[in-house]
Formats: C-alpha cells, sequence, structure tokens
C-alpha cells in the first residue's frame, strides 16, 4: 500500500491543477493580508467577514486562522471533490484502470492507497494554507503571544502548536468528503461527474447545517462541526 501511495502521490505532482490549486489556496491568505494592510476592515465589516479578521492588524499569527476559515468550505471542497473524484474514474475515463491492475491487486489495497494519498495531498493543502498565512503575517504585521478567548496568553511556540493542531482537525473532517468522493469515484466512469457531485454534497451539506429546523440531521451531515 505504501508503494502505490508513493506512486500515486508522484503522479499527482506531475499534474498542472495540482500546482495550480497550491498556488490558488497559498494565495488567499497572501492576498487577504495585503489586502487588510492596505485597508484595514472596519469593527462592522469584520463582524461580517470570516473568524479572526479584525484580528489579524493585531497579530500576523491570526492570518493562517483567517486563511484557513477563508478556504475551507470552498476551495477545500474542490479540493477534495477534485482528488477523489479522479482517483478511479479518471484512470476509467483515460483507460490506465486495466493497466494499473495488469499485476492483480486487491479492491481494498488500490481504494486504501487511493484513499490514502487523497489525504496527504489534502493535508498538504492545509500546510500550504497555514505557512503561507503565517510568513505573510509575520512580513506585515509580526508575530506574538496569542490572546485567548479565556484570558490567557498563549507564548508563540504554544500559538503555532495551536494551530498546527487545528490544521490537522480540519484534514481529519476532510476525511469523510474524501469517503464521499472515493465512493462516487467507483460509481461512474466519468471523473467530473464524481468530481461535482462530492463538490454539491459538500457544499449542500453546509448550507442544511445552517438551517435550524433540520436540527435532527445535523449530526447526520458529514460537515457538521466544521
Amino acid at each position: 500500500v505504501v508503494t502505490m501511495v508513493r506512486v500515486e502521490l508522484s503522479k499527482a505532482l506531475r499534474r498542472r491543477r495540482t500546482w495550480m490549486l497550491t498556488l490558488a489556496i497559498a494565495a488567499v491568505p497572501v492576498v487577504m493580508v495585503l489586502a487588510l494592510k492596505a485597508s484595514p476592515p472596519s469593527a462592522a465589516s469584520a463582524a461580517d467577514g470570516p473568524p479572526f479578521l479584525e484580528q489579524v492588524g493585531r497579530n500576523g499569527l491570526f492570518a493562517a486562522l483567517a486563511g484557513l476559515a477563508i478556504v475551507q468550505p470552498v476551495l477545500l471542497s474542490l479540493a477534495a471533490g477534485l482528488i477523489t473524484g479522479d482517483a478511479v474514474a479518471g484512470e476509467a475515463q483515460a483507460g490506465t484502470l486495466r493497466y494499473l491492475l495488469v499485476r492483480p491487486v486487491g479492491r481494498s489495497r488500490l481504494l486504501l492507497a487511493k484513499y490514502a494519498s487523497g489525504m496527504v495531498m489534502l493535508a498538504a493543502l492545509v500546510v500550504v494554507t497555514l505557512v503561507a498565512g503565517l510568513v505573510a503575517g509575520a512580513i506585515v504585521f509580526d508575530l506574538g503571544p496569542l490572546p485567548t478567548l479565556s484570558g490567557t496568553t498563549l507564548t508563540l511556540e504554544a500559538a503555532i502548536a495551536r494551530i498546527a493542531a487545528s490544521g490537522a482537525y480540519m484534514t481529519l473532517v476532510l476525511s469523510g468528503v474524501v469517503g464521499i468522493g472515493m465512493f462516487l469515484t467507483v460509481r461512474t466512469d466519468s471523473a467530473a461527474g464524481a468530481t461535482i457531485g462530492a463538490v454539491v454534497i459538500t457544499i449542500m451539506s453546509q448550507i442544511l447545517d445552517q438551517i435550524p429546523s433540520l436540527h435532527a440531521i445535523h449530526p447526520y451531515l458529514p460537515t457538521h462541526g466544521w
């Protein structure tokens, strides 16, 4: 399985779309920091924006968290759909699945390798988001001790550890979306269909999770708790 994961990752690194998606996600926190430097938001506008937006100007550490909050709902959902939708359906559509299976490989091993490689790539995108936010925040606003909602203050090292933990948690909750994408990719020969299906389900789940009258189904939604 490890060898198959390594092969899947090397294939992904040779694709232009992988690098384009990475650059797009990395650009989000950088552009956000530059925009906040050029035009600091008012308290009212910051309240309507993503979490931590107002605090970025006070401490560059918040740039990583704000960047993650921005890319989470749509860009990371799109990335999960693109990665998993192409996992099996893309191989079948391109006619390479039969060559992949020339040497007998169990279905469980194949799908486990595809799933694991997808999770590794998403984890890498989360890391890129956090690192880009930290670097941009450090250059423009500087880094310092992080105040918390409970009134305590974290040291720089402890704050970075908490930010890393938030990235690990985001990677964990994306595992459900990856599972949905893997289910769809083995049900169709169309990579585009599997990709769109995974993204639509993820976005619809987020919309339904915001409707109070549907509270009974909220715990069963794949994005509940995001």
